[in-house]
């Protein structure tokens, strides 16, 4: 007689097959895109080190500068008083040539297998990232060297997103999918608090490891992704997810049999024996006037425009205001900044998650939108009074403004990708999400470069900026938010459900 099964063969049999594989690509395209933030963060902790008052260091004996220079630590061509347009301008060549980037890369990311194109950026976005920290030990201070690597590095990050949203997307359907991108989007901040942390480490000494490390590790992640990633739940027979295009019936009926997982492949095998027997017509990739056409995609578009205006501004800035505002060491202000990042954890979940359960992605964001505005105010006047004040503030304020920045770019993009209107063409998604985070993406490029700008002119400056910007980004989601306070009321009325938009 043969021994019963071991504790752990019965876990594993506990969840089904598609479950696991639903779960490995959760998680691989979780460190994928961790690992790209990871590589973008290091740059907003070194700037307090590329220029800093070297009046309390000990010079060396072999020290050239004069005995009033003190600046004589700081990295040239950063050691002048113009250091901030300087380095606004070299976080402006990454992200403009990312928002140009992105608008090409979901062309390239409907047409090219994922697998190869998420292996190849990744691998190239290390490559750059490590040659930025190798200006340090090849004792390179020409400015045109940086923003080449910048402008780069920039490009080829262009290939993570549209394609990790693509793979999500095929394999999660609309259900829940708030709530589980919400999760899956603290990705963002995991590797913006990586990136600090390992930043931090050799911020103070050989900066340069402050890249190299982090662009070592993206390559890693590269050759893994290459090894691992599975593409479409149909490559490993698993059932495929129910989007917008499929029987109203079936997707409103879980007790059906013909919606049951078994059902679902069976239907699929059906599918690929008739079109062995013949051609079988593949869905046409959608072009980028007709993406434009799907109802919400320009709103949200424009809404992300200011809201990543806003969150980016703080991911390359928030460590300098702080070791500026509150006089911490440059380590110590990358260390507090990634509580910013844990409060966008926090608020891109509850996002997710009020935005399922109300069925209102628009009516989400724009409270959340409203409650930052007040909250950026009260943290630049009163969130350096303390650490525990500047503690609560900066997880609340980076809950509030990540929040919608996450759900804009993960279940909105989503669901609009598989809209109804697209009659099951899920080929729209790549470009959908990458026209939603290319638009969101020129504000990343002008929220730096204006905060690198107007920062000489004063701090409180660069916060009024950032309110200002997260009103219009509010106020570009009325429509949308007034159409989805109709279909609540039709819904309360009749009973029947909530009416999409």
């Amino acid at each position: 007689m043969r021994s019963s099964l071991a504790p752990g063969v019965w876990f594993f049999r506990a969840f089904s097959r598609d479950s696991w594989f639903r779960g490995l690509i959760l998680l691989l395209t979780f460190l994928i895109y961790a690992c790209y933030h990871m590589s973008r963060k290091p740059i907003s902790i070194v700037k307090s080190r590329l220029h800093q008052n070297c009046s309390e260091q000990i010079k060396p004996i072999n020290d050239t500068h004069s005995l009033n220079d003190t600046m004589w630590c700081s990295w040239a061509p950063f050691d002048k008083d113009n250091y901030k347009e300087l380095l606004g301008g070299m976080d402006n060549a990454f992200l403009v040539a990312y928002a140009i980037g992105m608008f090409i890369s979901g062309v390239f990311g409907e047409r090219l297998p994922l697998r190869y194109y998420l292996s190849a950026g990744m691998l190239l976005s290390g490559l750059f990232t490590s040659l930025f920290g190798l200006g340090y030990f090849w004792n390179i201070h020409e400015l045109w060297y940086f923003v080449v690597i910048q402008v780069c590095n920039g490009l080829v990050q262009t290939t993570g997103w549209p394609s990790v949203v693509t793979c999500v997307g095929n394999w999660f359907g609309k259900g829940k999918r708030g709530f589980i991108m919400g999760i899956w989007n603290s990705h963002t901040s995991v590797g913006n608090i990586l990136g600090s942390l390992i930043a931090g480490i050799w911020v103070n000494g050989q900066w340069g490891l402050s890249f190299i490390v982090p662009g070592i590790i993206t390559a890693i992640m590269g050759v893994i992704t290459f090894l691992f990633l599975i593409e479409h739940p149909e490559d490993v027979d698993c059932a495929p997810p129910q989007h917008h295009g499929e029987p109203a019936e079936n997707q409103d009926n879980p007790e059906d049999p013909g919606n049951s997982p078994c059902s679902i492949r069976e239907s699929g095998l059906e599918t690929v024996a008739k079109c062995s027997k013949g051609p079988c017509e593949e869905p046409a990739a959608i072009s980028f006037f007709g993406a434009l056409r799907i109802p919400g995609v320009v709103e949200f578009s424009l809404c992300l425009l200011f809201a990543k205006l806003v969150s980016y501004t703080f991911l390359y800035w928030l460590p300098l205001y702080i070791a500026n505002v509150a006089h911490f060491s440059a380590k110590e202000a990358g260390d507090l900044s990634t509580l910013f990042d844990v409060g966008g954890i926090i608020g891109g979940i509850v996002a997710g998650l009020v935005s399922d359960y109300t069925n209102g992605r628009a009516t989400t964001c724009c409270v959340m939108l409203i409650l930052a505005a007040p909250m950026m105010f009260l943290y630049n006047y009163i969130g350096q009074d303390g650490i525990a004040s500047s503690i609560v503030m900066l997880i609340i304020c980076g809950g509030l403004v990540n929040g919608p920045y996450a759900l804009i770019t993960t279940a909105v993009s989503a669901d609009l990708g598989t809209h109804k209107s697209l009659k099951g063409n899920a080929k729209a998604l790549s470009t959908v999400t990458a026209i939603i985070d290319g638009t969101g993406s020129i504000g990343a490029a002008l929220g730096p470069l204006l905060a690198g700008l107007i920062s000489p002119t004063g701090w409180n400056n660069v916060f009024y900026m950032l309110i200002s910007a997260d009103v219009l980004a509010c106020l570009l989601l009325c429509r949308l938010v007034y159409k989805e306070i109709l279909a609540w009321k039709v819904s309360l009325s009749r009973g029947s459900g909530y009416k999409e938009i």
